[in-house]
């Protein structure tokens, strides 16, 4: 199967586009978010890299040259966190940035931090022949850029601020356009239940988060998420996911999170001990 087959893309608006993969069957796929630069253009998460992406952006059409000169624009690919449904495809890539708590993560390939975990079932079309869940792995890569809180990614005619937002893991980040108050939200917040019982997730952490969230909208800063997974949704939504989080984060929830975990641990270590690299 191509590339182009694999993937299909639709308009976002001011030079923003929405990714799919296409035979990727899943909960846990991923939205790819493909922005474009005066000067530089930027992919935001890569999904499982099971086709090449690049080759994709290209066939497709959706790089374009620099406006003065004609010359190919620089393509960074950054990772809001290492999970392997937002990381699989950053091998791919030339420039590859992630946050500083994951660098070690990526650049070992370890699929236990990446929480790989995929089945035949899911991928509802082979991409290649003879291709099989059992043999699929987070390839290693060393980032190009490794990021912290306050860093800003350059496009030329735009500008993003990183946001380290920790909790659903330990390198998760957000990505701000304070000119379009878009916020890129990667799985820190998507419109669902937020997940904080895997490897390296943190309750405490995530409180703090939402509450970073939460002030986003107080300052007016946020009016669109672009989030990691399903639909994208507006200020309130975010507030209200970001409140309820913080609401239900008690006791409780911890103890029960605390054991899913452990199980969530000891399934992943199994899952990961069976195969090697593909």
């Amino acid at each position: 199967m191509s590339a182009l087959e694999w993937y299909a893309h639709k308009a976002y608006g001011d030079g923003i586009y929405w990714i799919q993969e296409r035979f990727y069957e899943s909960g846990n796929r991923a939205n790819i978010w493909f922005v474009r630069g005066s000067h530089q253009d930027l992919v935001i998460d890569t999904g499982l890299g099971l086709r090449s992406l690049p080759e994709y952006l290209h066939s497709a059409g959706l790089l374009e040259n620099e406006s003065s000169g004609g010359r190919s624009k620089p393509l960074l690919a950054v990772a809001t966190h290492v999970h392997f449904d937002h990381s699989g495809g950053l091998h791919q890539f030339d420039q590859v940035a992630v946050h500083r708590d994951e660098v070690d993560a990526i650049a070992r390939g370890d699929n236990f931090e990446t929480v790989t975990w995929l089945s035949d079932s899911e991928i509802v079309r082979s991409p290649t022949p003879g291709w099989r869940a059992s043999n699929f792995r987070v390839q290693a890569v060393q980032p190009t850029h490794i990021l912290q809180e306050g860093d800003v990614l350059s496009l030329g005619d735009r500008q993003l601020t990183v946001m380290h937002m920790p909790g659903h893991s330990r390198g998760s980040i957000c990505l701000l356009d304070r000119d379009k108050k878009i916020l890129f939200s990667g799985d820190t917040v998507y419109d669902g239940s937020m997940i904080d019982w895997l490897p390296y997730s943190n309750i405490g952490d995530y409180v703090g988060t939402c509450e970073r969230l939460i002030e986003l909208v107080d300052r007016g800063l946020v009016e669109k998420v672009l989030p990691g997974h399903f639909s994208t949704f507006g200020a309130e939504r975010l507030y209200r996911l970001a409140s309820n989080y913080i609401s239900n984060s008690g006791v409780c929830h911890r103890m029960s999170t605390c054991a899913i975990r452990s199980f969530a641990s000891l399934v992943l270590h199994a899952t990961n001990s069976r195969g090697t690299t593909s």
